[in-house]
């Protein structure tokens, strides 16, 4: 399982150090993605597994259920790390992300979100907490 929150640079050339408790879970190969919410998300081969099958799932002919695959697949990259425990970031993948030099990497389960340190400071915002325990509550998320 993936949890904490680290604070990293991404050099001029777009590569970012994984922390070494990530890098364990993650394995040797994994794969680097958008994810919702202006982030990018970095999922161990298994996980990204799991969810190619969930989007395989998806009805081709529900127009939305294409959008949401494109927007997931179409960016997605295999990854592997280099000798100093780095990703090499694509640079769309960058731009997308809004990624400079100073990032966040969180755990997120499943995945690694990467977020750029001002996006995740407006993102990491939890006045409303509880209004969100509240709805999971009411679905029975929450006990």
């Amino acid at each position: 399982m993936f949890m904490g929150e680290y604070s990293h640079s991404i050099d001029a050339k777009g590569r970012l150090i994984i922390p070494s408790r990530f890098r364990d879970e993650l394995g040797a190969n994994f794969v680097l993605t958008k994810g919702l919410d202006g982030c990018l998300s970095l999922y161990p081969q298994n996980e990204w597994r799991i969810f190619e099958k969930k989007l395989r799932d998806l009805p081709l002919i529900s127009r939305n259920a294409r959008i949401f695959t494109r927007f997931f697949v179409a960016s997605a990259t295999p990854c592997t790390f280099d000798k100093q425990g780095r990703i090499l970031i694509p640079e769309i993948l960058r731009e997308y992300a809004n990624l400079e030099k100073n990032v966040v990497l969180t755990g997120n389960i499943n995945r690694i979100e990467i977020w750029s340190k001002r996006k995740w400071s407006e993102n990491s915002n939890y006045d409303d907490m509880n209004v969100i325990a509240k709805e999971l509550q009411d679905i029975g998320m929450i006990i």
